[in-house]
């Protein structure tokens, strides 16, 4: 039982990060209708920013503010420098032009930085509270929990609360029409990539620290895994990104607890397969994304 809770408290915690992470790949599909298979490195190039300003300044938070605003930076360069100038109805040429970007990326970081391994220490001890004689959740599990829940509920009231949130939908949904209501799309299309990639770098900055230290893969596993949270929960969904999130977040935490590290990601990819068996959209894809 005492290892049962303490492997559900660190799924929650890991959890909360695949879902701030598949949230970002939901906002870019919902405002460009294309996976960023790029968002992992733009993220890694994000986090080397804010290692450098942590570094030359000694402050945490001066790097994290950093991070931030080198992700939506990042993100908007992309989009209007590259995935604007590409066909719209044809998705290939996106995946090659984001590929391209990772290799390009990378291959930078890694000329830049060296690829060993770089320890970031978090602001905060990793050492659990004891409840009960059970080791449970640390004060940095505890930040990353409210630092993902508090970017998730503020990108929420921006989108359902907002005027600027309501131009974001429209423009994604239904560009036409919102251009002749006077949206102006392709700036909504940019703030979209800025704000998705933003979210990604918060989602690795969160990561990294408890991880073998930055390098320029280390948001790789980390994509891979929340691009299936967003299959399983739907492109389409924002709810859905939450929800998968913990769930798979549990779910990797349990097996690597009871069976092996190396059955994780089997167990993921089986529930992924099972899901789009199931219900192609994802779970919480709306109607309308499952009978398209």
């Amino acid at each position: 039982m005492d290892r049962f809770v303490f492997l559900t408290a660190a799924g929650l915690a890991r959890g909360a990060v695949l879902a701030l992470f598949a949230l970002s790949l939901v906002i870019v599909w919902r405002t460009a209708r294309v996976v960023n298979f790029a968002q992992a490195a733009m993220a890694a190039a994000a986090v080397y920013a804010a290692f450098a300003v942590t570094a030359a300044t000694g402050s945490y938070w001066a790097g994290l503010l950093t991070g931030l605003a080198a992700g939506a930076l990042l993100g908007a360069a992309a989009e209007r420098g590259l995935m604007r100038r590409l066909p719209v109805h044809a998705p290939l040429p996106g995946i090659i032009v984001a590929i391209g970007l990772v290799m390009v990326l990378q291959a930078g970081l890694a000329i830049a930085f060296g690829p060993e391994h770089r320890p970031m220490h978090p602001p905060f001890s990793e050492r659990p509270f004891i409840v009960g004689g059970v080791p449970v959740l640390s004060p940095y599990d505890l930040f990353t929990l409210a630092a993902a829940a508090a970017v998730m509920t503020a990108l929420a009231l921006l989108f359902n609360r907002t005027s600027l949130g309501l131009q974001l939908r429209a423009a994604a949904f239904a560009p036409e029409t919102a251009r002749l209501l006077g949206v102006r799309v392709p700036r909504m299309v940019t703030l979209g990539w800025a704000l998705s990639v933003a979210a990604a770098s918060l989602a690795a900055l969160l990561l990294v620290p408890t991880e073998l230290g930055l390098n320029p893969h280390a948001a790789d596993l980390l994509f891979v895994n929340a691009f299936a949270v967003a299959v399983i929960g739907g492109l389409d969904s924002p709810l859905g990104a939450l929800l998968a999130g913990i769930g798979v977040g549990l779910l990797v935490s349990l097996v690597t607890g009871y069976v092996s590290a190396s059955a994780a990601p089997l167990a993921v990819l089986g529930l992924m397969t099972l899901v789009l068996l199931v219900r192609p959209g994802g779970l919480f894809a709306p109607r309308e994304a499952r009978t398209a």
